[in-house]
């Protein structure tokens, strides 16, 4: 979600690209919804497997969750890190609803933190 939820909030200021440390064959379709209830363009993505990007030079990487914190991957061409500590919406038990509903959340709260930690620090511009 952070990927589309960058594209949408920067414009063509930032270049995002996500991915995971294990790829599921699809990315979520509830995230997909609540993306495009928010009028991100959701066209072209898909699951990746965070290895491809090991060897590229970034201004920030970004962990969003605790498990990928502890797995994931050094970034030695990184320019800054940080980690966002967000529950993963996909193991949320509950309700058609309820699941929709925290994938809404999440996507607030990576958008959130999209604004006040990249669109609002005048480091990576």
């Amino acid at each position: 979600m952070a990927e589309a939820i960058l594209r949408l909030l920067g414009r063509d200021e930032y270049e995002a690209h996500s991915a995971g440390t294990s790829i599921a064959p699809e990315v979520n379709p509830l995230a997909l919804e609540v993306l495009r209830e928010r009028g991100a363009d959701v066209r072209g993505l898909h699951t990746k497997k965070v290895d491809i990007f090991v060897d590229q030079s970034f201004d920030l990487v970004v962990t969003v969750c605790d498990k990928a914190r502890q797995v994931c991957p050094f970034f030695p061409g990184a320019k800054h890190t940080e980690h966002w500590s967000i529950e993963d919406p996909a193991v949320f038990q509950g309700s058609g609803d309820e699941k929709l509903q925290k994938f809404r959340e999440t996507r607030d709260e990576i958008e959130r933190l999209i604004k006040d930690r990249i669109l609002g620090s005048a480091t990576l511009h």
